[in-house]
């Protein structure tokens, strides 16, 4: 008989996924109540995609307007 089968695998995940269970909500009780909400990092998760984005198509502004021929270089004689 081998130690790795199928019925301890399965026991072993299904302990697995309770004690996980239990260990979130045992840290989520040990936070104040008004720790608890998500709208912070909702907005700051919102606030970082934003500026990325920005600084994203800024960036690619500026090289579309270089390849147009405004940045001189190298060839322009």
């Amino acid at each position: 008989m081998t130690v790795v089968n199928r019925r301890n695998a399965l026991l072993g995940w299904a302990t697995w996924k309770i004690a996980h269970n239990l260990a979130k909500r045992k840290a989520r009780q040990a936070l104040p109540a008004e720790s608890r909400s998500k709208k912070p990092a909702i907005a700051a998760a919102g606030a970082a995609a934003l500026a990325g984005s920005v600084l994203f198509w800024r960036k690619r502004r500026r090289t579309e307007d270089a390849e147009a021929g405004g940045g001189g270089g190298a060839d322009a004689e």
